[in-house]
């Protein structure tokens, strides 16, 4: 074991980095204490193998407590088989005093733990008297309840009582920082929890384990066993005993709308449809003798003599071809205009508002607009796995114009593909059961889908999804008691 004697700083501080003080029977019975304290944690699933760690102050009433020595445990050592000279000594400022001694093949050469950069925050900024970083599934599994929410919140629940300030009708709130690819990397977002949360006593670490303190190594070990941990480990359990996705916490597919979904209203009806509307003769007289605005005239044609043979209002004759370049336009902008208008979910005018949008991104005249929560919800569930669709009354060409030339970027990298209404009407069943065998799931139930509209709800529940009903700024009213979850945001899906 490697010991340096620092001299200087004066008064209780100098004393405590003696020799004599360090291989004192204070710091001796830390080291028994913690040794002790890893195999028992071991033994409970808070550590396991070489993960987790454990720092505990060297108790002395002689010395104010900041300058107390800090024993820590060490990194890559196997918890269950700690001995108490494995332990490395800091100051109270973290200055490292003693060192283990190198241990045969196969044991690692000796290093302080990773967490010692974090450990150090709590110190600073609680005065703890020990700090438990645990890796137990339970702190793992409740971080993925709802992977967008930075807090994990409980309350009548009675081990709440077990942590200090909280009583049972209270309610306990845990910080969730996201995790790192490596610990020292947690320090800043760790930080920052501790000051933003003044009463917690534990910050969560997604899919990764929890940090505990406490004012002495008992009081932290009660708020990991029957606080944070507890509580922890109860809401886990009843989260994937109770999962409506068998044994998963998220559906294999959520299907997406994007108007009063993923987008305000107000973009699509005071920028999409305005510029489609203006642009439209403009586009068709560019482009006319093209193959793409031809197949546009064609299925425009077609839906047009549907139209005047249903007495649909704003339906006018489209002229032959032979007619002259102008005439055929000018019909063509009229009936688009009134399709517009009246806001028709129909493939002919869908296609060729993609196609004029398509020049308006290009030419940076537009930008698609999608709600602050949306990225990062894209972005999670891809990280979980989960495929993203979406599944709108606008053009595939369409979706993914506005998704690839969003607000926050191209978003398309987190989705695996687009519907319209080439699958079918959004209000038939059977739209959501081509779609459902398109995705190739095992069963509807497996497909989550989000819309604003209940007659669309409708459509696919009866088809067997899961659905929920964004609520957002713009959408139109719901009918009462309508039976289905509602949501504000994706945070809470």
């Amino acid at each position: 074991m490697a010991t340096l004697a620092v001299n200087g700083g004066g008064g209780a501080a100098a004393a405590t980095h003696t020799k004599a003080y360090l291989e004192g029977k204070a710091v001796k019975e830390t080291r028994l204490l913690i040794s002790e304290l890893c195999r028992q944690f071991y033994t409970l699933g808070w550590v396991s193998g070489t993960g987790g760690s454990i720092t505990v102050k060297v108790h002395d009433d002689s010395i104010p407590k900041p300058q107390q020595l800090i024993l820590m445990s060490p990194s890559g050592v196997q918890k269950e088989r700690m001995e108490p000279e494995d332990l490395y000594v800091l100051s109270g400022n973290g200055t490292m005093l003693s060192s283990p001694s190198p241990k045969p093949y196969p044991h690692k050469p000796p290093k302080c733990s990773d967490c010692a950069p974090l450990f150090m925050k709590a110190y600073e900024k609680r005065d703890a008297g020990a700090v438990i970083h645990s890796h137990g599934i339970e702190s793992c599994l409740v971080t993925m309840i709802n992977p967008m929410s930075k807090e994990f919140r409980i309350t009548h629940m009675e081990m709440i009582k077990g942590i200090k300030g909280h009583g049972y009708y209270d309610e306990l709130v845990v910080p969730i920082i996201e995790n790192m690819a490596y610990e020292n990397e947690l320090t800043d977002s760790l930080a920052k929890a501790i000051d933003a949360y003044p009463k917690a006593t534990a910050v969560l670490v997604r899919n990764h384990g929890i940090y505990v303190w406490g004012d002495s190594w008992i009081n932290a070990k009660t708020q990991l066993g029957l606080g944070s941990n507890g509580n922890v480990n109860t809401s886990a359990k009843a989260v994937t005993e109770g999962s409506d996705y068998g044994s998963g916490l998220f559906p294999r597919c959520i299907v997406l709308d994007i108007e009063g979904i993923t987008t305000p209203i107000s973009f699509v009806s005071e920028v999409l449809s305005p510029y489609a509307r203006d642009n439209v003769g403009k586009h068709l007289s560019v482009t006319y003798d093209t193959a793409e605005t031809q197949d546009d005239i064609k299925l425009l044609r077609s839906q047009v003599e549907d139209d005047l043979k249903q007495g649909v209002a704003g339906a006018v004759p489209i002229p032959p071809r032979d007619a002259g370049k102008e005439e055929v336009i000018a019909a063509l902008v009229a009936n688009v205009d009134a399709m517009i208008k009246a806001d028709r979910k129909i493939t002919a005018l869908k296609q060729l508002q993609g196609h004029i949008w398509r020049t308006g991104f290009e030419s940076n005249e537009l930008e698609g607009e999608v709600f602050d929560d949306v990225p990062e919800a894209l972005e999670k569930w891809h990280s979980l796995g989960t495929k993203v669709y979406i599944y709108s009354s606008g053009s595939r060409l369409a979706q993914r114009l506005i998704f690839g030339n969003s607000n926050y970027g191209d978003l398309r990298k987190y989705l695996s593909g687009f519907f319209d209404t080439a699958v079918g009407n959004k209000r038939e069943t059977r739209s959501y059961v081509e779609i459902t065998n398109s995705l190739g799931v095992d069963k509807p139930s497996e497909i989550l889908f989000v819309t604003d509209v209940y007659q669309e709800a409708t459509a696919a529940k009866a088809a067997g999804l899961e659905v929920v009903i964004s609520i957002r700024p713009g959408n139109g009213p719901l009918p009462e008691n309508h039976g289905f979850k509602t949501i504000n945001s994706f945070a809470e899906i």
